[in-house]
This record gives structure tokens, C-alpha cells and sequence, in this order.
């Protein structure tokens, strides 16, 4: 009897390698269903997705469909290559910016849309692309008919990618400070206690960089390098000249050391006229920044490092599910 059953379940394992083969086999135009692989945070946010509202969007709009969960960074990415791999038609991921970063390193010029299921604490992302918050709503976005694709820039650390900005010092220090427990608590606010925690502690550090191959050497409490200029507010930016898709980064250094230039910069953030284009600026392709004293290095959210670090643009590396319809 159990070598029967060894037998049957053999044959099972058999039969599903093969449906997968031939799954990849069949071009996308000749297939029945199209296939979307959700790739979903559990830990992200602070409410847990509804499975039910998944199924129901991607069923009644006749997708097969299915989820893989991520335990640790890293697993984004190689979920999103696995799901790839497999032929799907798009990949969608619940959670916040730092598991968009995850996935979208497994989706580079894959040429696959990559939709955008808000369930983090800031989805800064999700503002920026006008990517509706409601899980069902954001759902239906990735079986509309009338979706677009809005092809998008990302900013590469090596094998590492980031969609919103990298930076080093105090947003880093921030970060750090801003606890699961203490967003699980008090949401996007826990980032406004961090804040003011970090101030206490930013020190200055002497920044060199090399910019498109020019070396230049400023003081700072924090070097922004943006790839897209949201803050997580609909009409809130770090400023309204830094485009997603123009193809280069933008680099701002933070010199104000005191108090009341710190506090100002807090007061643009919530929408205060404070003039963040007197601070040094650059548009490149590519750049170099080490510190001294060395300094934390965080990207979409999560802190990813110390200083140095090397950074250059990826021009239109992802297609991303966007909105080009009315929505309710």
C-alpha cells in the first residue's frame, strides 16, 4: 500500500512538471487565462490583505492566479524570477516600498508589468504612480482592459535596486529609529517621533563624490539621491523638478546643522513653502559618495548599509501597472 501511494504521488509530481512545461511552451496569445503571481509581505503594514478579495477580483476577471510569501529581503526577487520564469503575464506584490524594491530586483528589463498592491506604512511608490490605496480597487487596476504601462527608471547599487531615493545620514538614522513596533503603533507618524529622536544625534560628515566623473567635496548632514521626489503625500515632494522616468538621479545635499534648519526641512515635508533648491543640487547618471564619519545608507525605506557607495540610473528598467482610467 505506501509503495502504491509513493507511486501515485509520484505520478502527480510528474504531471505537474509537465503542465508547467507546457505552460511555458504556449505563447501568451494562445493561452485560455492569463496568469498573475502575487508575491505578498506578511508582515507589512499594519492590516493583513483579504484572500478573498484576491480571488475574487482575479477569478471573476477569469486570471489564474496565485501567491508565494516572503520571509526575509531577498525572497522579492527571487519569487519574481521564479514567476517569470513560469510565463506568468504580470506580477503584483502587497507590501510597502522596501518589498517593491525586493520584487522589482528580480523584474529588471524583464519587460513583465510589475503592479503595485499597497500594504505598507508610507507606499510612497503607490502615491507617486497614483496607484489607488483600497486593495480591491488596486486590484482591479491589474486586470483592467484600459491599464497602462508607464515604463520607469531604477536606481541600481550594485545588484541592488531602489525605485524612490538612497540616502545617507539622518533619513537613514530615522529609519533605524522608526521600529516595526513603533509603525505598527502609531503608522506613517512613527517616522515624524524618529525624526526628531535623530536630530539630537545627526553629526555632520565630509562627503566626496564623483559625478559623471567630477569629483566634488561638500559637508552635510544627510545626501539624498533621488530617483523619484514623493514623500509618501499626494502634492508633497522634495521637488517638483525630479521625474521618475527622465532618466537621471538627483542629488541633494543637506548641509543645515542647526536646529531651526532641520525643522524648517521637516516643515517642507508637510507642505510648507521652505526652498529646498537652495540646497546643492545635481542631475546625473552616475555617482560615487563615501562619508567621513562613515554614515548609515538606507533605500526605499530600508536601511541597507554604510557608506560608500556607488550609484547609477537603470532608464526605463520597469513597466509598471499605472491608472489611465476613471476610478471611484
Amino acid at each position: 500500500m505506501k509503495m502504491h501511494k509513493s507511486r501515485v504521488s509520484s505520478g502527480h509530481k510528474n504531471v505537474h512538471i509537465l503542465l508547467n512545461r507546457i505552460r511555458r511552451a504556449i505563447p501568451f496569445h494562445h493561452r485560455t487565462k492569463k496568469r498573475v503571481c502575487v508575491i505578498l509581505n506578511p508582515s507589512a503594514g499594519q492590516e493583513r490583505p483579504t484572500l478573498k478579495i484576491l480571488n475574487q477580483v482575479f477569478h471573476h476577471a477569469g486570471y489564474e492566479w496565485g501567491i508565494e510569501i516572503t520571509n526575509t529581503f531577498g525572497d522579492g526577487k527571487r519569487l519574481a524570477q521564479k514567476a517569470i520564469a513560469s510565463g506568468v503575464d504580470a506580477v503584483a506584490v502587497y507590501g510597502g516600498d522596501g518589498s517593491i524594491m525586493d520584487v522589482a530586483g528580480g523584474m529588471i528589463n524583464s519587460g513583465i508589468p510589475l503592479a503595485v498592491l499597497p500594504g505598507g506604512t508610507g507606499n510612497v511608490l503607490a502615491v507617486e504612480l497614483g496607484i489607488p490605496r483600497d486593495l480591491r480597487t488596486a486590484c482591479e487596476l491589474v486586470v483592467h482592459p484600459q491599464r497602462k504601462l508607464r515604463p520607469i527608471d531604477a536606481g541600481a547599487i550594485g545588484k541592488q535596486v531602489f525605485l524612490l531615493r538612497l540616502s545617507l545620514g539622518l533619513e537613514a538614522t530615522v529609519i533605524e529609529m522608526a521600529s516595526r513596533e513603533l509603525k505598527d503603533h502609531l503608522g506613517i507618524l512613527a517616522y515624524g517621533v524618529a525624526f526628531f529622536h535623530a536630530v539630537g544625534a545627526a553629526r555632520a560628515s565630509q562627503y566626496e563624490m564623483l559625478i559623471d566623473g567630477t569629483e566634488v567635496k561638500c559637508e552635510g548632514l544627510d545626501c539624498i539621491i533621488a530617483n523619484a521626489g514623493n514623500l509618501g503625500l499626494p502634492g508633497i515632494d522634495i521637488s517638483p523638478n525630479i521625474s521618475i522616468d527622465d532618466g537621471f538621479l538627483d542629488v541633494y545635499i543637506i548641509r543645515k546643522v542647526d536646529l531651526d534648519g532641520i525643522i524648517s526641512l521637516a516643515a517642507h515635508m508637510v507642505g510648507s513653502k521652505y526652498n529646498i533648491e537652495s540646497m546643492p543640487h545635481w542631475r546625473c547618471r552616475e555617482i560615487s559618495v563615501s562619508a567621513d564619519p562613515v554614515q548609515s545608507v538606507q533605500a526605499d525605506g530600508d536601511v541597507i548599509g554604510n557608506s560608500p557607495v556607488q550609484v547609477k540610473i537603470l532608464p526605463g528598467a520597469l513597466k509598471m501597472v499605472v491608472p489611465d482610467y476613471g476610478l471611484s
